[in-house]
């Protein structure tokens, strides 16, 4: 899904924080089926937007299963880096934001 946005540095935030959302719904999902019986972990692929700035992130399945719980400490740390990624990308927008808030004031 394209995010669209006035500004780069935005629109860059945006689709980092979708990416990161992504990961984190992924990683959760596998945690949650980690013993359910031929289970195929998802794993997400972020591939990088240089033409428009930003990130996309794929939704695709381990081409096998793995053995119950055995790449469960991969997803627990993977949540954690999904919810630090979303929140640095979380602050480019807001700084973006001021800026042009203060850009506007100081012209008015």
């Amino acid at each position: 899904m394209p995010v669209t946005s006035s500004s780069p540095a935005a629109a860059i935030g945006l689709s980092g924080m979708r990416a990161a959302q992504r990961r984190l719904d992924s990683h959760a999902h596998n945690i949650a089926n980690a013993q359910t019986p031929d289970f195929r972990r998802q794993l997400t692929v972020q591939t990088a937007r240089p033409e428009a700035g930003g990130v996309d992130a794929q939704i695709g399945r381990e081409p096998e299963a793995p053995p119950p719980l055995g790449r469960l400490a991969d997803d627990l740390v993977g949540e954690r880096l999904s919810l630090y990624s979303f929140a640095a990308n979380l602050h480019t927008v807001q700084t973006e934001d001021r800026m042009l808030g203060a850009l506007l004031d100081a012209r008015a």
